[in-house]
């Protein structure tokens, strides 16, 4: 029998889950959640751009759907805020589903989300049920995938994770969290807005410390705008000379006053090389680049479906990247 899945969040992380989802045999989409009025009522294949009907129809009532549909998983893909996700999750949690989220906060909660995530984690084993956050950048190019890379070392020093993107290939959602367009007034405005930002730096620092046993000093978060040389466009929005095309972020976790894990991040409209890259100081020294890197919309959305199976597989409560069975493609 195929997956039974529900789709909670529709924006286009939420419908590319649902493409795949409907594309692969081993699932099945059987319902639909979204508040956005335009698409309540309408076919889940519509909503989705499939070009054909599913016979499923979007509800605004999650509670209710979740009921009538009796889905085998949740697909989460409401927020990046895991404070703000959780009165949802207490909904599905209560309807005895398990959780796979894109909700970048809650890939590894740090801070005041530690205490939320307790809450989630409580709820989840009175429900039986396991919940997972991940996705592509937190939950894979710069975390999971250096964690697994140091498994080949007898001794690690340092790590150092790149990033770097051309956003004119990402939704335009994406780009305006990266601030292109704006002044650089407003940008730092809208970055002190917490508005403007990549969300997930300090999670992944975090996880990688923890997963090599190293305990930090303190974690930085360090923002700051890439001022475009020359007028460039996406097929969304044109950036004139002069303003923010993007940014450029890093975050780095300090241990006996030195930065030993570094996660060094760009994305911005007409970046001349998209890569993806680790290197690990230590014996042996490891550099590993992926070419053309990791394009973050399809990889979001495949991690969040290829998680599938192990989150229905995986003991009640709340799991991250680190502890989940390691998962791969799955077609059913």
């Amino acid at each position: 029998m195929p997956i039974r899945v529900m789709h909670v969040g529709l924006g286009p992380i939420g419908c590319g889950i649902v493409r795949q989802v409907v594309e692969r045999k081993g699932f099945k989409a059987v319902g639909g959640v979204d508040i956005d009025p335009a698409k309540v009522g309408k076919d889940l294949g519509e909503v989705a751009g499939l070009g054909r009907k599913l016979g499923v129809k979007v509800s605004a009532d999650a509670a209710q759907a979740i009921k009538a549909a009796r889905p085998d998983v949740v697909m989460l893909c409401t927020s990046s805020s895991l404070k703000q996700v959780l009165p949802q999750i207490e909904t599905i949690l209560k309807a005895k589903a398990p959780i796979v989220s894109t909700t970048e906060e809650m890939a590894y909660p740090v801070g005041p989300n530690v205490a939320v995530a307790k809450k989630i984690h409580q709820m989840a084993l009175k429900a039986k049920k396991a919940v997972l956050g991940t996705g592509v950048n937190p939950g894979f190019t710069m975390d999971a995938l250096p964690i697994m890379l140091t498994a080949a070392c007898e001794r690690v020093d340092a790590v150092l994770v790149e990033r770097v993107q051309d956003a004119r290939i990402r939704r335009l959602p994406f780009q305006k969290k990266i601030g292109a367009g704006l002044t650089r007034d407003e940008f730092e405005a809208r970055v002190d807005q917490g508005t403007v930002r990549h969300v997930g730096l300090t999670e992944s620092v975090r996880m990688i410390a923890d997963a090599l046993g190293w305990k930090l000093d303190t974690i930085t978060d360090v923002i700051a705008p890439k001022i475009a040389e020359a007028p460039v466009a996406s097929e969304f929005l044109s950036v004139d000379a002069g303003r923010v095309c993007g940014i450029i972020q890093d975050g780095i976790g300090y241990r006996g006053g030195k930065p030993v894990i570094t996660l060094h991040m760009e994305a911005y409209l007409g970046a001349p090389e998209t890569y993806d890259a680790v290197r690990i100081t230590g014996s042996p020294a490891l550099n590993q680049k992926i070419s053309g890197g990791v394009h973050g919309d399809i990889a979001t959305a495949s991690i969040a479906v290829n998680s599938i199976p192990k989150v229905l597989e995986a003991k009640p409560g709340l799991h991250t990247m680190r502890d989940l069975a390691l998962p791969s493609f799955y077609g059913g």
